[in-house]
C-alpha cells in the first residue's frame, strides 16, 4: 500500500477489527489501538500537515507485527483509525481548551500531562510536535469522533476481557505499540536514543510481575535490549484495565521503531520479517506459559 492509499482510503469497515482464534486457548488479549490508517479524507485534506507527517503518530503495522496471535489461540483487537484523528489510549474526554472555538463542558479533562503536551484524546500534534489543525475545531466534532470511533474500540475491549476472564478465571491484556527511535520533543527522554523494548506495568502496579519478567526473557533471550517503565510506564488503557486485584493483568510492549521501519519513509525494512517472526515466537511461548492470576 502507498502512503498516499494509506492516507486518503475512507474508513469503510467500521472503526475497529476483532480478529478471532477459531477457539481461544489462553487468556491473553493482544490489542494494537495506534496502527490504524483509515483516514478521512476531508481529514487529510483540512490538515495543516502533508499526509506522511499526519502518518508519523502511528504505530506503523504494529498489527502486523503482533498478526500471529488469532493462529496460536488469542484474539487480536485492531483500532482501524488513526491516532491522529483519535486516540483510543486516553481518557474518554481529555482535550486541549485551546484547539477549540468554543467552551468546553465542565466534565472534559483540560488538565492532564498528555493534553498539555499536545496529545489527549483528539490529539493537538504529531510526534515530533508539529500542529495538526490550521483552524479551530468544534467541540462537537470531538464528540462525534469519541462516540464513534474511541467508545467501540473500548466496547470491544472490555467484552473480549470480560469473555476471557470467564472463560479462564482471569485474563491478560497485551497492549501493543511502538515508539520512535530517539526521544521527541515532548518526551522525559528528549534526543536520547531509545532501547529495543520499553515494558510498561505502571511500576508493577498493573500485572502480576510474573507476567513483565516473563515477557522481559522472552526479548533478552532473542537478543533485544530490553527496559521497564521508562520513557513509557504505560499509558490509559493499561492504567484503566490493569487490575490484578480483580484478575485482569495490563503490560504495555513499546517497540523501537528503527528495528523494523524507515521512520522517515513510513515504510518497512529489512529487519521488519525478524521482528515478526521472534513476536511470533514470544506470543506462542506465552500462550504456554503458566501465568496466572
Amino acid at each position: 500500500m502507498s502512503l498516499q492509499t494509506a492516507t486518503a482510503a475512507p474508513p469503510e469497515s467500521g472503526p475497529v477489527e476483532i480478529l478471532q482464534p477459531a477457539r481461544q486457548t489462553n487468556a491473553i488479549v493482544y490489542a494494537s489501538p495506534h496502527s490504524g490508517t483509515d483516514y478521512h479524507p476531508e481529514f487529510v485534506s483540512e490538515s495543516a500537515l502533508d499526509p506522511v507527517t499526519l502518518r508519523r503518530s502511528e504505530d506503523s503495522f504494529v498489527d502486523e507485527i503482533f498478526a500471529a496471535a488469532p493462529r496460536l489461540g488469542s484474539p487480536l483487537l485492531k483500532a482501524l483509525f488513526p491516532r491522529a484523528y483519535c486516540d483510543p489510549n486516553r481518557e474518554a474526554y481529555e482535550l486541549d481548551p485551546a484547539m477549540f472555538g468554543e467552551p468546553l463542558p465542565a466534565y472534559v479533562n483540560t488538565r492532564s500531562a498528555r493534553v498539555a503536551g499536545g496529545l489527549g484524546t483528539i490529539a493537538k500534534v504529531v510526534a515530533s510536535g508539529s500542529e495538526i489543525y490550521a483552524r479551530k475545531l468544534s467541540f462537537a466534532e470531538a464528540r462525534e469522533r469519541i462516540e464513534t470511533l474511541y467508545r467501540p474500540y473500548h466496547d470491544a475491549l472490555q467484552a473480549l476481557l470480560d469473555q476471557t476472564r470467564d472463560t479462564f478465571g482471569f485474563a491478560i491484556l497485551i497492549d501493543c505499540h511502538s515508539m520512535p527511535s530517539i526521544g521527541g520533543p515532548m518526551d522525559q527522554d528528549k534526543g536520547h536514543n531509545r532501547p529495543d523494548i520499553v515494558l510498561g506495568d505502571r511500576f508493577g502496579t498493573s500485572c502480576d510481575s510474573r507476567l513483565t519478567i516473563a515477557v522481559e526473557h522472552a526479548y533478552s533471550e532473542l537478543g533485544y535490549r530490553v527496559t521497564r517503565n521508562y520513557p513509557y510506564a504505560g499509558g490509559y488503557t493499561t492504567h484503566h484495565y490493569g487490575s490484578p486485584a480483580t484478575g485482569v493483568h495490563a503490560l504495555q510492549i513499546e517497540i523501537n521503531r528503527a528495528i523494523y521501519m524507515d521512520e522517515n519513509r513510513i515504510d518497512r525494512i529489512g529487519g521488519f520479517q525478524r521482528l515478526v517472526a521472534d513476536t511470533t515466537h514470544i506470543i506462542d511461548k506465552l500462550a504456554r506459559h503458566d501465568i496466572s492470576g
